[in-house]
């Protein structure tokens, strides 16, 4: 029992020396190089999504980009040999109806006929966030603008 004292003791001991220890060891302040954050665009460019070439930032470019033209916006899918081709209807300068034209894949559960409700709710230099809705649903995209075209 005694043996049992004074093991805990010990261990209470040196439990309480370490963390003395490092409290010592962060006392000495980092000194922290103020990073400075890009600002989002003010006023927003919204007319960024009108005309391009796009690239999902969290999609490697063979899986999925995107062309917008003469109002007419195609995701290309599986390498380009997929695509959803969509009409672009501006309701004002960051706001657009897309109504789906025609796919080829036929496992996509979007639809021909859909109606995608979208704003473009902040950009900064080459990169727009858009805000997607469909059927109650809401989706937030941020896409890279290239600055020439894939193909």
């Amino acid at each position: 029992m005694n043996f049992l004292k004074i093991f805990s003791a010990a261990v209470l001991v040196l439990g309480a020396s370490q963390m003395n220890a490092q409290k010592k060891g962060t006392a000495t302040p980092k000194k922290e190089v103020p990073q400075q954050k890009k600002q989002v665009d003010n006023p927003t460019k919204c007319s960024n999504i009108k005309e391009g070439t796009f690239l999902r930032t969290n999609y490697p470019k063979n899986l999925w980009y995107m062309t917008v033209k003469d109002n007419v916006q195609t995701e290309y899918y599986n390498g380009g040999k997929d695509y959803v081709k969509s009409s672009m209807v501006f309701l004002d300068d960051c706001n657009y109806k897309l109504i789906v034209l025609e796919k080829t894949e036929k496992n996509n559960p979007i639809k021909v006929d859909d109606v995608f409700t979208n704003k473009v709710v902040a950009t900064q230099d080459n990169y727009i966030k858009i805000e997607s809705k469909i059927a109650g649903d809401k989706y937030d995209l941020i896409l890279i603008k290239l600055k020439e075209n894939i193909k």
